[in-house]
């Protein structure tokens, strides 16, 4: 797998195309405003119902927990991968493409015959349809969010390989490009939150990683008509618009909104969110 050479392309592409600074004039125009109904939903990772992805391998097997959509139907899903300390697959393809990061432990994906490239929390890669690979994990419980454009999701031989016109990368996390408040109009001044633009999709379907620092407290503006939050790493205190409860959401928990919705979120120590929404989002 060509990963620098991707790398090297991806980031130039994230300086320049998805800045959006020039992409988008969110300050003209803002989102900040009042939503007279919200739409508002949260999901905790305590309600994850887990399933073996292949009951053969009994509990060797990964586990698979579906956030939102249906890996198993037509439409976009997000989920969470579960492996345990040491797993290894045979070589083998998807029928669709997917794109992953990892939430905890270390994760190599490649083709089969590459050296191990064992990628921290955090990191970010992406796997084509029909690309023969290996997935092995290291370290008890390790996860990776897991996201799809359109299922069934399917594991299949590699005797079935495709060339889809895609290519593999792989983001350590210490090569994700973070822009602050003085690149991007998406943040505040003097908010110190940080914003990575992971992909972008012909429908406008975007994928962005957003670090919230310690002691955080502020809003995230959306006005796409899709948004989900997933929570990668460390706990974000959610408030539901007009209710006085709290909510604490820890890695897998996830927050979603349709239309114009304001997410109310405080922090004690950093926070790793990855939001997929249609739209620009503010934060504030």
């Amino acid at each position: 797998m060509k990963s620098i050479t991707y790398l090297i392309l991806i980031l130039g592409l994230l300086l320049s195309c998805n800045n959006p600074k020039s992409e988008e004039k969110a300050t003209e125009t803002t989102i900040s405003q009042i939503v007279e109904n919200p739409t508002n939903k949260i999901g905790l990772s305590t309600d994850i119902i887990w399933e073996q992805m292949n009951p053969a391998r009994g509990d060797k097997s990964p586990l698979a927990g579906t956030i939102w959509g249906n890996r198993k139907d037509e439409v976009p899903t997000g989920y969470i991968g579960k492996f345990v300390d040491g797993f290894s697959s045979p070589p083998h393809i998807h029928n669709v493409t997917y794109r992953a990061i990892v939430m905890k432990g270390l994760i190599h994906n490649d083709d089969p015959k590459a050296e191990n490239m064992w990628m921290p929390v955090g990191s970010f890669w992406t796997q084509p349809a029909g690309e023969p690979h290996i997935t092995a994990a290291k370290g008890e419980g390790t996860m990776a969010y897991i996201e799809i454009d359109n299922g069934p999701y399917l594991v299949k031989p590699t005797n079935e390989s495709f060339d889809h016109g895609e290519r593999p990368i792989n983001f350590d996390a210490s090569n994700i490009v973070w822009l602050d408040n003085t690149q991007t109009n998406w943040i505040s001044a003097n908010n110190q939150s940080k914003i990575s633009f992971l992909w972008k999709n012909a429908e406008d379907v975007r994928g962005v990683l957003v670090k919230l620092p310690s002691h955080f407290k502020g809003n995230i503006y959306s006005k796409g008509t899709i948004l989900y939050g997933v929570i990668i790493e460390g706990n974000v205190d959610y408030k539901m618009p007009n209710l006085d409860a709290v909510t604490n959401l820890d890695a897998g928990s996830y927050f979603e909104s349709t239309g114009n919705s304001v997410h109310e979120i405080s922090t004690t120590k950093e926070a790793l969110i990855y939001i997929r929404t249609n739209n620009i989002i503010e934060i504030k």
